[in-house]
């Protein structure tokens, strides 16, 4: 039965089967219930369609675990090492989102000497070029729509087709050595690399547009790094009306197969499916050295609600379109500032074991309750953005939720005293998990020579064995600042200092369970006194500080984890334009002359105003 479910889904996937079919189908997986058999990404995942995990992830075969790895289908016959896991969408997160493809090994025997030529200027920013590169390696990049690797993106409302992420190192770095040699000396100062994270997307006539839209820049706040350069590579031809529209007339009606179109992401665009064929193409960034860049609070909020609102879209669709949007005000503010968006903003209510808060991705809102501490508003922050797992389920599928839109957020106080909180957490006292160990008794040998007093707690090399797992424990589980003890939620206090309208979380980066005392093997040895008591689940966060504001009936938190706050330097003022009319006598308190007019941010060394010290105040006037 199971093996049917997994292998019908890929038939039924590949069209090949009637809506009966596939209605039938959905019942029968609705029907099973199975537990998962490995992890990957953090995500418990099963070998095939279940009532729980449906959510279909395509991972390197050699991560998952040897002894279940045959049970899992290999889909894609031109890439045997991907294999086919499924895993409960609720528990996707920020960083499981999108399944983005390992196929490095797609391209690892093939030379992938790609050249740019034919270079062309289609618009400012906009640059053409033909794909030059071996029969072998064009042969790979048309595999591509062939592995039939596809899924509906999670913004569908507002772009047709269907794509699939891959990664490939090998591919991004044939294609920054063709872009350094062919991109024009103006447009390449500063550029660093091709981002080896692709988008391979496809179009058949008829689907939708991809609506006008900005891309979202990369950014590395690490490394400095910032795309400044949208690259399409279309692995297929044909015509549209037209079929890529960069603005400033700057339209494509015919594309051919294997031509480049590199384009500054200031560009609103939009594309269309051609209307002779199958349109395939591939999208990537240019990135480069950041400079000039200044930071923009506002910004990274927008940002944090497009994330975080994409992640709540999974089971609350209509949510898909407002973070759509989001995402499209916060491209074009990196570049152009920030402007004013929809009036109505979209806010989430959420109810988990009784406590009641509201949150947008970037605010939380929380009452203030005896019950409530700030360290567990803050706690349930971070459970709720990272989608932590209390015990084996998902923080998102614990709570109930509701999407409430409003003008602004001056409702939520009272909507939060209305509802009332009870406390979720409990704190703990860690030293309860690490016993000391009895004194060691010198007498006791080991049990064949000692089996009157042989007493294990007290052999001296298991007491070694023993303090050393202890040790291991005790680094894991004594910075944790939150854990999770089966269903339940502890928090350990210390670790969330509270200092000038800051909580600052402290932990490690990792977020894995760990095992109290994992010491043990089949010989008869010490370390097989040494057992497991139980398992915590601890969660380690390396976040920026939490901002929060304290108000007589609620907290205010604000939590921006990705810091995208960056905009490119800019000025944006208003220049008077100069005329020269007939003297006009008028009084000295309403004299303007020119100068006084001109926006001072406006006036640098570059671009000084006219010297004035030569005329005296009756000559102003």
């Amino acid at each position: 039965m199971s093996v049917e479910l997994r292998d019908r889904f890929f038939v039924l996937s590949a069209g090949d089967g009637s809506p009966e079919e596939a209605e039938r189908y959905r019942a029968e997986v609705d029907a099973t219930h199975a537990e998962p058999v490995a992890s990957v990404d953090g995500l418990d995942v099963s070998w095939h369609p279940t009532a729980r995990y449906k959510a279909v992830r395509l991972v390197d075969a050699d991560r998952i675990d040897a002894a279940v790895r045959q049970l899992f289908a290999r889909p894609a016959p031109d890439a045997p090492h991907l294999a086919a896991a499924f895993a409960d969408p609720h528990e996707l997160s920020l960083r499981t989102f999108e399944n983005i493809v390992p196929l490095d090994r797609l391209f690892e025997d093939v030379a992938l000497d790609v050249e740019l030529a034919g270079h062309a200027d289609r618009a400012e920013g906009v640059h053409t070029f033909e794909v030059r590169l071996p029969a072998e390696a064009r042969d790979r990049l048309e595999r591509l729509d062939a592995l039939n690797l596809y899924v509906t993106p999670l913004n569908a409302a507002s772009r047709g087709g269907v794509r699939f992420i891959f990664h490939s190192a090998l591919l991004a770095e044939a294609l920054t050595a063709a872009v350094a040699e062919a991109l024009p000396p103006a447009a390449g100062e500063g550029f660093s690399h091709v981002n080896p994270v692709f988008r391979c997307n496809r179009f058949e006539p008829g689907d939708a547009n991809f609506h006008r839209h900005r891309d979202t820049p990369y950014f590395d706040a690490a490394r400095r790094h910032v795309s400044r350069y949208t690259v399409l590579l279309y692995l297929t031809g044909g015509t549209g009306a037209p079929a890529l529209d960069l603005g400033d007339g700057a339209a494509f009606d015919r594309i051919d197969a294997f031509t480049c179109v590199i384009f500054d992401q200031r560009r609103e665009h939009e594309g269309a499916p051609f209307d002779d064929g199958r349109k395939v193409f591939l999208r990537t960034e240019l990135v480069f050295a950041a400079d000039g860049m200044i930071e923009s609070p506002q910004i990274g909020a927008l940002f944090g609600k497009a994330c975080y609102l994409t992640g709540e879209s999974v089971f609350a669709p209509e949510l898909a379109r407002q973070a759509d949007d989001y995402f499209n005000r916060v491209a074009a503010a990196h570049w152009h500032g920030l402007r004013p968006g929809p009036v109505r903003e979209t806010f989430v209510h959420k109810e988990f074991r009784g406590v009641h808060f509201v949150a947008n991705g970037y605010d939380f809102w929380f009452p203030r309750t005896d019950a409530l501490s700030l360290a567990e508003c803050a706690a349930l922050t971070l459970l709720d953005y990272f989608n932590c797992k209390v015990g084996d389920t998902a923080f998102r599928a614990l709570c109930r939720t509701a999407v409430i839109e409003a003008d602004d957020a001056d409702w939520i106080p009272a909507f939060l005293r209305e509802h009332g909180s009870g406390g979720a957490t409990t704190p703990v006292d860690k030293s309860v998990f690490f016993p000391e160990p009895e004194e060691p008794d010198g007498d006791i040998c080991c049990p064949f020579h000692s089996s009157d007093i042989y007493d294990p707690t007290r052999h001296d090399e298991i007491i070694k064995v023993y303090t050393g797992a202890q040790s291991f424990a005790k680094a894991h589980i004594l910075p944790a600042p939150i854990l999770m003890l089966g269903e339940e939620v502890a928090l350990d206090p210390e670790q969330f200092v509270v200092q000038d309208g800051r909580i600052h979380v402290l932990g490690r980066e990792a977020l894995a369970p760990v095992n109290f005392a994992a010491c043990w093997n089949d010989g008869s040895q010490p370390d097989d006194y040494v057992t497991v008591a139980g398992k915590v689940g601890v969660a380690h966060f390396l976040v920026p500080p939490i901002l929060y504001t304290q108000r007589d009936d609620h907290w205010h938190l604000r939590f921006d984890f990705f810091r995208n706050s960056w905009m490119v330097g800019h000025q944006q003022g208003t220049v008077p334009i100069p005329q020269i009319t007939e003297l006009q006598w008028v009084d000295e308190d309403e004299a303007a002359p020119w100068w006084r007019a001109v926006d001072r941010s406006l006036v640098d060394e570059r671009h000084p105003l006219p010297v004035l010290d030569e005329y005296d105040d009756e000559d102003e006037d």
